[in-house]
């Protein structure tokens, strides 16, 4: 049985080589038989609901049969109660989605549970030991409860936490709530879920067979880039097992987007990988698009493919000082930072800020390119690979980062994939997997660029394919500077936002247009969509579903560094502390892109 409603068929989907039916898996249509509902969302990809009872099997399944679906990509939930077209879809209280990959066959399908409130679901730690992680973070959130989970406790919030955010009837503003209070009494409560028992961890207490220590690394520590705690079992000073906690830095990005217009969640979206800048806007801007069938010109995708690999530069380069740095070598970052003023000044050019310049829209970009761009960019691709030269010798052929980092942190390909790892760390492995040459977008099939593997799959490997990253970077935008297409920097669509203001100042309908898309917002289509690009850390995807306002009715986040941080116990265990401030460096994770 498929959807299609009314409503539905209006919302234009485009054709993708990446599409899937039902039909195309047969195992999978004999399992669910005549039950499975099939739901059209303007990503193209198979999206089924199916009963809680057959997710176990279907997973499985999916998991087993040849060129397996053996990534799982997301699994997050969706409070359906005030949904404005939930009469179309078979939705009741809340629905759990999972979506899984294949990358060999270079598919995805997503599969929908419907829940009542206060209705269990069966965990899948089983199939995916990776799935810990995004069920207790849906728990937290919602109040999901997983059976058989190994330990189902608050994950981004703090164990006293009253209440699940990600509900409607949460307030989405700090105004809407009553005023903070810390009475003696509940300072004693919280200052209690402070205490630390290994039992609670998943630890081993000591006896009188052993004498294990607990060293708390973090949460505020420089070799953990960022609020993250990590709780150590030792003996001695080797890791018997560390258990990651994060949350400190947790924002509500999520729960903010449900307030925002569409175009007024764009700044917000820059701070997800604040390393990042306007590849955070990729993916957001790249879903919208797709829901109200937005079509860019060449200059626009060509604008922002240059932009973006400037900042996989910038981030790059953040990460290969640093790393440096935590192996004990100090001078790289130095010379490091001032190349990236180098290239921050010309992003400020061109964009107006540095960091967080929120610059992609709805339809476009900001502004055209001044005048001189390719000048100032062509000064600077002219001037880093020599640079980059010297800084690869000087790191990477050290005698003592080499005795740290070879071999230390290492897994291999299948280990990734069972762990969601992409990016880097999975190229490290061997897989040639990159988003931007097996899914194009924007315009990236016109590129002449490579993909750089290594096959160690350990913490020297993910520091070398980052340097080799930045020179295929900077080749892409040497491409972009020697072929700049002609056209609009933002599209005629009626959705697009804000519209040009040269228009805007010629005819009332423009005009009316402007008026209403930035006042109140653009209203976008019914529907779902995803997107999914390659970012600085990995893969980083948007899904929005838009019940016809003008805000996202739910904004799920897909970051790189949340799955990445998860397999952290299994890299450690057996090695020194040292070997572990190794390997949080190799990872290159920033923790607002773990918490969001």
């Amino acid at each position: 049985m498929t959807i299609m409603t009314k409503e539905m068929s209006a919302i234009p989907t485009r054709t993708l080589k990446l599409g899937l039916t039902l039909a195309m898996l047969p195992e999978l249509e004999q399992l669910l038989g005549d039950e499975a509902i099939e739901q059209k969302t303007a990503d193209n990809i198979l999206t089924l609901w199916i009963d809680k009872h057959q997710l176990i099997p279907a997973l499985s399944l999916l998991k087993s049969i040849p060129e397996p679906f053996n990534f799982l990509f997301d699994l997050y939930a969706v409070d359906e109660r005030l949904r404005l077209d939930k009469a179309l879809l078979p939705a009741k209280d809340f629905t759990l989605v999972y979506q899984v990959l294949s990358i060999e066959r270079n598919q995805d399908v997503r599969l929908k549970v419907a829940l009542e409130d206060n209705e269990h679901q069966a965990s899948i730690t089983s199939i995916w030991p990776s799935a810990n992680w995004y069920e207790r973070e849906a728990w937290d959130l919602f109040g999901i409860i997983f059976d058989a989970h190994p330990n189902l406790c608050r994950i981004l919030l703090p164990p006293t936490f009253q209440g699940h955010p990600l509900r409607k009837e949460f307030p989405c503003r700090a105004t809407e709530t009553e005023p903070f209070t810390l009475d003696d009494d509940k300072l004693a409560r919280e200052q209690n879920a402070l205490r630390f028992n290994p039992k609670e961890w998943g630890m081993d207490e000591s006896s009188a067979d052993n004498d294990y220590l607990f060293l708390n690394l973090g949460p505020n520590h420089p070799s953990v880039h960022g609020v993250f705690r990590i709780a150590l079992q030792l003996d001695g000073e080797q890791i018997i097992n560390s258990v990651p906690d994060i949350g400190y830095h947790h924002r509500g990005a999520e729960k903010i987007a449900e307030r925002q217009t569409w175009h007024g969640f764009i700044p917000y979206t820059d701070r997800i990988d604040y390393l990042g800048g306007v590849m955070n806007n990729f993916p957001y801007i790249l879903a919208i698009e797709q829901l109200a069938d937005i079509r860019v010109s060449e200059r626009v995708e060509c604008i922002r493919v240059m932009l973006a690999e400037c900042f996989r530069i910038l981030s790059h380069m953040l990460f290969f000082g640093t790393f440096a740095q935590d192996v004990g070598q100090l001078s790289p970052i130095f010379y490091l930072f001032i190349d990236r003023e180098k290239l921050f000044s010309i992003i400020e050019a061109i964009t107006g800020a540095r960091m967080h310049p929120s610059w992609f829209r709805i339809g476009g970009v900001a502004q055209d390119l001044p005048q001189g761009w390719h000048i100032m960019m062509q000064e600077f691709v002219d001037y880093f690979p020599a640079k980059l030269d010297e800084y690869e010798v000087m790191v990477m052929q050290n005698s003592i980062l080499k005795n740290r980092a070879v071999g230390i942190g290492k897994y291999d390909t299948q280990q990734a994939i069972e762990w969601n790892i992409s990016g880097v760390g999975i190229r490290a492995t061997g897989l040639e997997w990159d988003l931007r040459k097996s899914r194009p977008y924007s315009g990236y099939e016109n590129y002449q660029f490579d993909i750089p593997i290594a096959h160690n799959g350990d913490a020297y490997d993910r520091c070398q394919l980052r340097v080799d990253e930045m020179r295929q970077s900077i080749k892409i935008i040497q491409q972009c500077i020697d072929h700049m297409p002609q056209g609009n920097y933002k599209a005629d669509h009626p959705l697009t936002t804000p519209p040009r203001s040269d228009r805007s100042k010629q005819d009332i309908d423009t005009l009316i247009q402007h008026f209403m898309n930035v006042s109140w917002g653009g209203v976008m289509p019914k529907g779902e969509s995803s997107f999914a690009v390659e970012a600085t850390k990995g893969i980083n995807a948007y899904t929005l579903i838009s019940d016809g306002t003008s805000s996202s009715y739910r904004t799920r986040i897909r970051t790189p560094s949340f799955p990445h941080l998860q397999m952290i116990p299994t890299m450690a265990k057996g090695l020194m502390v040292a070997d572990l401030i190794v390997i949080l460096a190799s990872i290159d994770f920033v923790m607002a892109d773990v918490d969001r």
